[in-house]
């Protein structure tokens, strides 16, 4: 693998650092611009979700598109569109204004995820492809990371001795996005276009050049050979359509493409990654624990990623997915366990350490026993009010709970490193290797649209099932999800390590 080809793939990919970046700072954002706004459960779920509502509606349209005008011009497109959404979201006068700044990022959101594997997969080679596609995920988990951090010091700094307030802090937590967006709107001038993409477009010369930049001499003329038959093959084959991928031939690939679409987002990641601080809070370790347990979340994630990249093309697709859903089950149903131990309980002194809140209206409800975390937010809302308590939920928490935290947060951090190093770059890594070049842009479009779908739908309830279901009948849901998806898994998924994406079609599609 040559330095270039890693270059070009990283830069490609860092639309995933900005995805992941939104994602990690929305988690901060919420705990301010929330009481602001006064948001309920469904509107404080419509501003987390809406850029993954935006990013279906780019996924259905984002790879037929490329097809035709290249991978490269749309990326560029991306990367613009993520410097507006920052810019307009931090300057958001209202919730509408809010969401509205947000789902112009989700367009770039939906076209990034979609569009990167596609390219990085259409440059590599059968032998670096897996390790290549996987940069992706790294980038959004590195994107996770940076947010992460960037929203801990922001409310570490956000006290009476300096310009933050709760009312601007999360101005600044979106806005900083503004400067990746530029870095990545700049670089993918510098990056070639697709040369599967060129040969597909009668562009064969400027794609021999591209191959042989990237490659070298040797490696570049049994690509060109490799890429030539495929698309010979193609050529006599008729166009497109999306009844197309209900055909008989690729009945497998789309089951397995599916099942992996929606197991990636219906075992609710990013619920954790989008509401880590707010899950972090439900556990009583107060809100600067909770920001900082978000950066141990990250840290985790970013070392697990790196695992992955290691293994992917090593030990496998297969055994990274079946070891990494089996972990996730085990995780998720512990979280549940040590959620389901909880109790509350307000006493006079409890109620005395409480600031910046009228401790007079807990009064009621001192000494009272809780073992249901419904039933003491209700009562707390009921007291405060849902603003104040917003407000001030991080810090009831931490006074009332009693919850063996530990285990809550070890059940979190292996749910994050299992997904990190199966689910989340192995499915694109799949994606872009299962299907046939002439269905590829389509039907990773298909996919990505049904996955970003269940994405905004995990993302939009997750508020409402926290308040109304229960942290921990939430988790066990999540939980039985998962060893479901271990078991279909076990009984479909195929091997793709080490083939040329000509060879995966040949043994894998039957016409």
């Amino acid at each position: 693998m040559t330095k270039k080809l890693a270059l070009i793939s990283f830069v490609v990919s860092l639309g995933g650092f900005l995805f992941g970046f939104d994602a990690g700072i929305i988690s901060g954002v919420m705990s301010f611009a929330g009481p602001e706004f006064d948001l309920t459960d469904m509107q404080a779920g419509w501003v987390v979700s809406s850029p993954s509502f935006a990013a279906m509606i780019a996924m259905l349209f984002s790879g037929r598109l490329s097809d035709k005008v290249g991978r490269k011009k749309i990326l560029i497109y991306v990367a613009f569109f993520y410097a507006l959404s920052a810019l307009l979201s931090a300057y958001a006068s209202s919730y509408e204004m809010l969401y509205i700044a947000r789902m112009i990022g989700g367009l770039a959101f939906g076209a990034a995820l979609i569009l990167a594997p596609t390219y990085i997969a259409e440059i590599s080679t059968s032998e670096n492809r897996g390790k290549l596609v996987s940069i992706q995920q790294l980038n959004i988990v590195l994107g996770f990371f940076a947010a992460f951090l960037s929203n801990y010091y922001f409310n570490k700094y956000n006290n009476a001795d300096s310009f933050l307030s709760d009312e601007n802090v999360w101005r600044w937590m979106l806005g900083v996005e503004l400067i990746p967006a530029v870095l990545y709107f700049v670089s993918l001038f510098f990056v070639p276009k697709s040369p599967r993409w060129l040969f597909a477009n009668d562009q064969k010369e400027e794609a021999k050049v591209v191959l042989n930049a990237i490659h070298g001499a040797e490696t570049a003329k049994e690509e060109i050979e490799s890429i030539a038959n495929n698309i010979k093959q193609e050529q006599n084959k008729e166009k497109v359509a999306l009844k197309d991928l209900l055909k008989p031939s690729l009945r497998f690939i789309m089951i397995v493409g599916l099942v992996i679409g929606v197991l990636q987002q219906i075992t609710g990641i990013n619920a954790v990654y989008f509401y880590a601080t707010s899950i972090f809070k439900q556990t009583g370790i107060g809100t600067d624990a909770a920001f900082s347990s978000g950066v141990l979340l990250s840290s985790i994630t970013v070392i697990f990623t790196f695992v992955a990249i290691f293994l992917i093309d090593k030990m496998g697709r297969r055994p990274l997915l079946l070891v990494g859903i089996a972990g996730i089950a085990i995780s998720l149903l512990l979280c549940s366990y040590g959620f389901n131990q909880a109790t509350y309980k307000l006493t006079d002194a409890k109620i005395e350490s409480l600031e910046n809140l009228e401790r007079h209206l807990l009064l009621p409800y001192m000494d009272k026993d809780y073992d249901s975390d419904i039933a003491f937010k209700n009562d707390m809302k009921t007291a405060l009010g849902t603003q104040q308590y917003a407000k001030n939920e991080g810090a009831i928490l931490e006074v009332a709970t009693t919850i063996n935290a530990t285990l809550v947060l070890l059940g979190i951090l292996g749910f994050i490193a299992c997904f990190a190093f199966s689910l989340g770059p192995v499915m694109w890594v799949l994606l872009s290797e299962l299907f046939p070049m002439k269905y590829r842009g389509l039907a990773i479009g298909v996919i990505g649209f049904i996955n970003s779908f269940i994405s905004w739908i995990v993302q939009q309830v997750f508020p409402w099932e926290l308040s109304n279901l229960g942290n921990a009948l939430t988790f066990l849901i999540f939980g039985a999800i998962a060893a479901i998806g271990f078991f279909a898994l076990l009984k479909i998924l195929p091997e793709t390590k080490g083939k040329s994406l000509e060879q995966i079609e040949m043994e894998l599609v039957k016409e």
